[in-house]
């Protein structure tokens, strides 16, 4: 007998995954009736306000993730939807009909767990036929559909395997095509990724947005990893303390979070002290610390402000580019500073530097990524750079 090919060995790199999104499919997305609705939906553990306020709308065939820290509540939002939690108020609706009083088991979702819940003493296909068990159907149909159900996830020929005998990766396909075999609305994924190595990870993201392409369900991802959120979502809410801070596409969250909160947590964000100057209609002119004034348009200023901090300038590391003093560049404006420390990564180089002050000073070091082609330099530490960098990549948090 052939030994089946290793599924987790043929995976697509993940930095193809954002090239899997069909064009157009945002504005189909946008066409698409409501498949969940969270309408003020609150939930309490006693005094402990778990849940304050959740209004979302998940619309029906999308990739949503919920996205924050331990303890923002996003779990608990997973569960609720999948009925294993009760709210204390509000209103659940799953493709129009109210959940109140609706059990998990009568719900059309299904979950993967983080832990993925699998039979060690159970092959394959008898995990993936465990759903299947009070099925009216004839034994050969459900054989047709476990065979189905793993020709899905890429395990064509897996059935026979013991289950303790499968990778972490094999594991996790294991899970999916055993929610899957019950054809769910939704299928809801609590970090079914966390314990897996960054590799396969990676590979696993490119496979579950291809799933989910096929299968044409929604997909809910509970996830801290913003990295995956970014590259897997159509759509991320992003939550602290019960509430959602911010719902966006990913590249929106990245470009233009709402609030510094969300921009410290969405990948790295450099912020430097600004005064304002000037009011000229929608727009302000700032004094940014080691860049000079700048003009900010309204569409560049953050609309939120948790704290009553003072007023920042926030810019990615990419944003930017740092060059040897003296080189020429087509930047728009351009700032001198120092290298305070400078990291390798292969393709990419990361420089943390000073920007020169008026008053002869240097700023708290930035951090500016730059990536490493052919015959470019690399300054060292210490080292006097220019920094090029554009008005249009600022925004200001006040």
């Amino acid at each position: 007998m052939t030994e089946p090919q290793n599924p987790d060995q043929t995976a697509a790199p993940a930095g193809a995954a954002r090239q899997t999104k069909a064009a157009g499919r945002s504005a189909a997305l946008q066409a698409a009736r409501p498949m969940i609705e969270c309408r003020d939906v609150h939930k309490y553990y006693g005094d402990y306000h778990a849940l304050r306020g959740i209004d979302l709308t998940i619309r029906a065939g999308e990739f949503f993730s919920l996205l924050g820290p331990s303890g923002c509540g996003k779990t608990t939002l997973l569960r609720v939807i999948a009925g294993f939690e009760d709210i204390s108020s509000g209103v659940v609706l799953i493709d129009g009909k109210d959940m109140a009083h609706v059990p998990a088991n009568k719900r059309p979702t299904n979950m993967v767990f983080q832990s993925y819940a699998i039979f060690p003493h159970l092959t394959v296909a008898q995990n993936v036929a465990f759903g299947l068990r009070r099925d009216p159907r004839k034994r050969a149909e459900k054989d047709e559909a476990v065979e189905e159900a793993l020709a899905m996830v890429g395990l064509t020929g897996y059935g026979a395997r013991a289950a303790h005998a499968l990778s972490g990766g094999q594991r996790q396909r294991v899970a999916l095509a055993r929610a899957l075999i019950l054809k769910p609305e939704v299928l809801l994924l609590d970090e079914p990724l966390s314990a897996l190595d960054r590799k396969m990870r990676e590979q696993m993201q490119v496979e579950l947005i291809k799933l989910q392409r096929q299968v044409g369900i929604t997909f809910v991802l509970v996830t801290h990893d913003q990295e995956e959120a970014l590259v897997m979502s159509d759509r991320i809410a992003v939550m602290f303390e019960g509430g959602i801070a911010q719902l966006d596409e990913p590249e929106t969250l990245y470009a233009r979070p709402k609030s510094r909160r969300v921009a410290d947590f969405i990948g790295v964000m450099n912020f430097l002290s600004a005064t304002i100057v000037e009011e000229q209609g929608e727009t302000l002119r700032v004094d940014v610390e080691g860049l000079g004034e700048i003009d900010i348009p309204a569409a560049q200023i953050a609309t939120k402000n948790e704290t009553d901090s003072a007023p920042m300038i926030g810019f990615r590391p990419e944003a930017v580019n740092v060059f040897p003093e003296g080189q020429p560049q087509n930047a728009p404006r351009q700032s001198g500073g120092v290298i305070d420390e400078v990291v390798y990564y292969g393709d990419m180089t990361y420089y943390d530097v000073r920007l020169d002050e008026e008053d002869g000073t240097t700023s708290e070091p930035v951090r500016i990524s730059m990536r490493n082609v052919f015959g470019r330099d690399i300054p060292d530490v210490g080292a006097r750079v220019t920094v090029g960098w554009s008005p249009a990549s600022m925004i200001l948090f006040r």
